[in-house]
């Protein structure tokens, strides 16, 4: 019922364009360098968000390639056991937590990390043990978000409606 009074709205409106994205953590999630952004490489989360991390792999493939039937997905079942209660966003909200937690990029409800909004490293708590992939490639915050638009559906979908030009120099 909200999506046909949002797509009412935005239909009678001229400045306002509906994109077909599953929700803002899907679209971190399906981030190609989310992982390499968040754990250094000898990060010991590799090995102990090892299901997350392969659900996560499973599940954006499945999902670019069309298969949008998750609950059927073995590596997103084994991750989620209450699968049947979560929706694409709930499931997608937590494994994105799930794999962010404890890290300056934590994505939870209504927060998100400051690793993700500022430059590398502003982030005013940041302990000498806490490190990420961009350590040794520092970014700025236009640099970071210029990288999500490129590497996610975002970029697909902005073009698709006709807004491909309006991103280029506007981070």
């Amino acid at each position: 019922m909200e999506q046909r009074l949002l797509k009412q709205t935005a239909e009678e409106k001229k400045n306002v364009i509906l994109l077909d994205i599953i929700c803002f953590e899907y679209v971190l999630l399906e981030f190609q360098e989310l992982l390499k952004w968040v754990y250094a490489p000898n990060d010991e989360f590799w090995q102990k968000r090892a299901s997350a991390i392969e659900a996560r792999k499973v599940l954006v493939n499945s999902i670019s390639s069309g298969f949008l039937n998750y609950k059927d997905i073995n590596e997103v079942v084994k991750y989620d056991e209450h699968i049947d209660n979560h929706n694409i966003e709930q499931l997608t909200a937590k494994l994105l937590f799930d794999l962010t937690r404890n890290t300056g990029f934590e994505v939870s409800k209504g927060s998100i990390g400051d690793c993700w909004i500022k430059s590398c490293c502003e982030w005013e708590y940041r302990m000498d043990n806490d490190i990420c992939g961009l350590d040794y490639r520092r970014l700025t915050a236009s640099e970071k978000m210029k990288s999500i638009f490129e590497g996610t559906s975002l970029k697909e979908k902005f073009q698709a409606a006709g807004l491909e030009g309006r991103c280029d120099n506007n981070f």
